[in-house]
């Protein structure tokens, strides 16, 4: 009987290691991805558990900048040159500066993302055959949630973020028709208050 169960304490003891590894694996896949993509530009669309649904365009560009445009009828625009983030309500022509804490993608903006357990954590992991879900915990995360991340496998790309707000609204930004490290119109992260407004490409 002791034999009996030390081997299954055997074969417990070594399939939780293997998973332990395959797990730290697939996190240092995240961490590499996240540290590769230079530039990235998207069509999003943000959906609120308090039923707000928006979209618009985002671009990235490492380190710290960014320019998200939100299309009619949420019309705001998002501009960071790197320094500061420039936040503009366009139906009330209201122009304010923002925190990079305050918006979830600077997780991603960043040249040197390290998974390290202190100041970015792992809260939670999910993998199957098509996707690979990672929620972190990280100190620079202001007043926001937990950010997880949702990324295609083949190839592995990054297709989803979502967070919990500081009202307990949980907001999801899923990303399409994605490029990665093509080049972007350094104009767009200079903001100019009289920019005309977006037009999105129709489909996903």
């Amino acid at each position: 009987m002791k034999k009996i169960l030390w081997v299954t304490a055997l074969i417990l003891a070594t399939t939780l290691g293997q998973a332990q590894a395959q797990t730290k694996n697939d996190i240092t896949k995240v961490e590499n991805y996240l540290n590769s993509v230079k530039t990235l530009q998207a069509r999003f669309v943000q959906n609120a558990s308090n039923g707000n649904v928006a979209e618009g365009n985002i671009y990235i560009q490492k380190p710290n900048k960014i320019h998200m445009e939100y299309a009619a009828p949420t019309n705001v625009l998002i501009v960071g040159n790197g320094d500061y983030i420039v936040y503009h309500d366009k139906d009330l022509d209201q122009v304010s500066n923002i925190d990079y804490s305050d918006i979830p993608a600077s997780l991603i903006l960043g040249n040197n993302i390290k998974i390290d357990g202190k100041n970015i954590k792992v809260v939670d992991f999910y993998k199957d055959a098509g996707t690979t879900v990672i929620t972190l915990d990280y100190k620079e995360k202001g007043d926001i949630g937990n950010i997880t991340l949702t990324f295609n496998n083949s190839p592995f790309e990054l297709r989803q973020w979502k967070i919990v707000d500081p009202q307990s609204v949980e907001i999801t930004v899923s990303l399409y028709s994605a490029k990665v490290d093509e080049p972007i119109d350094q104009s767009l992260f200079k903001f100019r208050k009289n920019k005309n407004p977006i037009k999105l490409k129709k489909g996903r």
